[in-house]
């Protein structure tokens, strides 16, 4: 059974990831490391989601409050609106990859994987960037879950957000509700 270090970015996203991992008969581990989401509210809201879900699916959590820094997360992409995501995705992969390292997992991937609205491609490439000879990147579209992690994270009360997570991405999402 391999050993598998995942990023969970919310609960939601966790959910049909998890499952399909778990079915797949490796051991996982989850990893709550986002120093991309603001405010602090919307950060603890999600991370309860995460340790919720786990909780329900049996799954360990390494929880990384005390590396909730979002004044790095913004130096880190500060004037470069055009590709902050990659930046963040970066930021977020490269310690998930550091930790995998460490532990001794034969593998680490990210629940971004799951989302239709991320940037499927840059993620792969970036993990597979990041994968050294011990510790290899899992590559799955996880997205083939998506109705299904949406209707059993409102079934199981999971808090479910209206964006990605970062300041931009707030903006950008009630700016387009409230000039439709």
């Amino acid at each position: 059974m391999s050993k598998v270090l995942l990023h969970i970015c919310c609960g939601p996203c966790s959910i049909t990831t998890l499952k399909t991992l778990l079915d797949t008969g490796h051991e996982v581990t989850g990893l709550f490391y986002n120093p991309n989401i603001h405010p602090l509210m919307e950060y603890v809201k999600r991370r309860d989601g995460c340790l919720a879900v786990a909780e329900k699916m049996g799954v360990k959590i390494i929880v990384k409050d005390n590396e909730y820094r979002p004044q790095e997360w913004f130096r880190a992409v500060a004037h470069r609106e055009n590709n902050r995501c990659f930046h963040c995705y970066a930021m977020r992969l490269e310690r998930t990859s550091q930790i995998a390292k460490r532990g001794g997992f034969d593998f680490f991937t990210t629940t971004l994987l799951y989302s239709k609205y991320q940037k499927h491609d840059e993620i792969a490439a970036l993990g597979r960037d990041l994968e050294s000879a011990k510790t290899k990147f899992l590559y799955h579209d996880f997205r083939e879950g998506w109705k299904e992690g949406i209707e059993t994270s409102k079934a199981w009360e999971i808090y479910r957000q209206q964006y990605c997570g970062c300041l931009y991405s707030e903006n950008e999402r009630y700016k387009r509700e409230l000039m439709d």
